[in-house]
C-alpha cells in the first residue's frame, strides 16, 4: 500500500470529528427553535458529540488491537451512519443529545484505528512523514466543513445537515471497504478478554515517556482547543469582521497547519522526529508568549494574525512527531495506545471552550490560555521527554521497543 494511497484513506477517516462538529454550527439556533430548548442545551449536542468521540476511542482501539483493523472500522463507520440518519429524526433534544453521543461514540473508530493503521504500516520517521501526510488531508475537513455547513444551510434545515453526515459516512464505509486492507495480521493480535485489554492499557501507561506525551498532548491540545473556542469572538467581536471574513482567515490558518505538516514531512527524514519535535513545542511557547505581547501592546489585527498562524505552523509541525513518537514502543498495542493519546485530545475541547468563555476580554483570554499551555508543555518537553529519550538512545532494544523503532530514536535524538 503506498504512502499517498494510505494517507488519502487514513486521513479520509479523520474527517469524522471536524465533520461532526463543524458542519452542523450553522444552523444550531434553528435547531434549539425547532426542539424549543436554548442555545446552551443545543450547544452541548456538540460538547456531548465530542465526548463521544473522546470515550468511544477507548473501546474501538483495543478493539482493534484484539480482531483486526478492518472489521470494527467498518462497523463504527456503518452505525456511524445510521446515528446520523437518527439524529436528523430526532424529536427532542433529550433523544438529540443521545443519538450524537452515540454518533461521536462510532465515529471515533475512523480516528482512532486510522492512526493505529498508520502504526502498522510505518515506524519511525516513516511514520512521521506518513502523519504529516495524514495531518495534510485531515486539514482539509476544518477547512471546508464550515464553507459547506454554511452554503448547505441556505438550501435545507438541520436535519438535512445530519442527513448529509450521513452520506458521507455511507462513502467512507465504500472507501474503507474498498481500499484499506486489513494492516494488523492475525499473529500479532491479542486474543485475551477484558482483563487482558486492562492489563494491555495498564502496560501502555507503565511506559513513562509514553505519558510524558500524553501529558504534552494534552497541553498542545488545550492551546489548539482554546484557540478553536475563542477566535470567532476575537475576530468578530473584537476586531469586527464580517462572517465571511472569519471565515476566510479561518481557512488560511488551517492552510497554516498543513504547510507546517508539509515541512515536517520535508525535514524530518534529516532531522529526525524527536529534534523536529522538540524545536517545534519549543517555537509553540514562543509564538504564544509573542502573542501575549502583541495583545497587551494592542499591536492590531495584522500583527495578531501572523503570530497566530506562526502558533499553527507550528502546531502542524508537533502533531505527527508526537504520535510518530509515542507509538514507537507499542507497535502491538497501536489501537489501546492510540486510542489513549486521541482520547486526551479530544476530551479537552468540552472543558475548555466554557472555562476560557469566562475569561472575558476574548483576545487576552486566548492568549494567556495558550502561551500557559505551551510553555507547560515546552517544559516537559524539556525536562521529561528529552532525557528520557536520550536514556532509550542509550539502552538496548528491548521486546517492548523494537530494534527499528529504537534505531529512529538514536538517529533522531539531540
Amino acid at each position: 500500500m503506498s504512502a499517498r494511497r494510505a494517507a488519502f484513506v487514513l486521513g479520509s477517516l479523520e474527517v469524522f470529528g471536524p465533520l461532526s462538529m463543524d458542519l452542523s454550527m450553522p444552523l444550531l439556533p434553528q435547531l434549539a427553535k425547532d426542539l424549543h430548548t436554548s442555545g446552551s442545551l443545543a450547544q452541548a449536542s456538540m460538547s456531548v458529540c465530542m465526548l463521544g468521540l473522546a470515550f468511544g476511542q477507548l473501546v474501538a482501539g483495543p478493539l482493534s488491537d484484539r480482531m483486526g483493523r478492518r472489521r470494527p472500522l467498518l462497523w463504527g463507520i456503518a452505525l456511524f451512519t445510521v446515528f446520523s440518519l437518527l439524529c436528523s429524526a430526532a424529536p427532542t433534544i433529550e433523544i438529540l443529545l443521545v443519538t450524537r453521543f452515540l454518533q461521536g461514540v462510532t465515529g471515533s473508530a475512523g480516528v482512532v484505528i486510522a492512526l493505529a493503521a498508520a502504526r502498522d504500516i510505518a515506524t519511525g520517521i516513516e511514520l512521521a512523514r506518513l502523519l504529516s501526510l495524514l495531518g495534510l488531508v485531515g486539514a482539509l475537513a476544518p477547512i471546508l466543513a464550515p464553507v459547506a455547513g454554511g452554503q448547505l444551510a441556505a438550501v435545507m434545515d438541520w436535519r438535512g445537515l445530519f442527513v448529509v453526515l450521513a452520506g458521507v459516512g455511507a462513502l467512507l464505509l465504500i472507501v474503507a471497504g474498498t481500499l484499506l486492507p486489513e494492516t494488523l495480521p492475525s499473529g500479532l493480535r491479542h486474543r485475551g478478554g477484558f482483563a487482558d485489554t486492562g492489563r494491555r492499557f495498564g502496560t501502555v501507561l507503565r511506559d513513562r515517556l509514553f505519558v510524558c506525551f500524553l501529558l504534552v498532548g494534552a497541553c498542545t491540545g488545550t492551546a489548539f482547543f482554546t484557540y478553536l473556542a475563542s477566535i470567532s469572538f476575537v475576530l468578530q467581536d473584537g476586531f469586527h469582521l464580517t462572517p465571511q471574513a472569519f471565515s476566510a482567515v479561518f481557512a488560511m490558518n488551517a492552510v497554516v497547519a498543513m504547510l507546517g505538516s508539509l515541512s515536517n514531512r520535508a525535514l524530518v527524514r534529516r532531522a529526525g522526529p524527536a529534534r523536529m519535535y522538540v524545536v517545534g513545542t519549543t517555537a509553540t511557547a514562543a509564538a504564544a508568549l509573542a502573542l501575549i505581547g502583541t495583545v497587551v501592546a494592542g499591536f492590531g489585527l495584522t500583527v495578531l494574525l501572523v503570530v497566530l498562524a506562526l502558533v499553527l505552523f507550528c502546531y502542524g509541525v508537533i502533531s505527527p512527531n508526537s504520535s510518530a513518537l509515542a507509538l514507537a514502543g507499542h507497535g502491538e498495542r497501536a489501537g489501546t495506545a492510540a486510542a489513549l493519546l486521541g482520547m486526551s485530545t479530544f476530551a479537552v475541547g468540552p472543558v475548555v471552550a466554557p472555562v476560557v468563555a469566562l475569561g472575558g476580554a476574548a483576545d487576552l483570554t486566548m492568549a494567556l490560555t495558550m502561551a500557559v499551555a505551551t510553555v507547560l508543555a515546552c517544559v516537559l518537553v524539556w525536562t521529561a521527554v528529552l532525557p528520557r529519550l536520550r536514556r532509550a538512545r542509550q539502552d538496548p532494544p528491548t521486546v517492548e521497543h523494537h530494534a527499528d523503532d529504537a534505531g529512529e530514536h538514536r538517529g533522531a535524538s539531540h
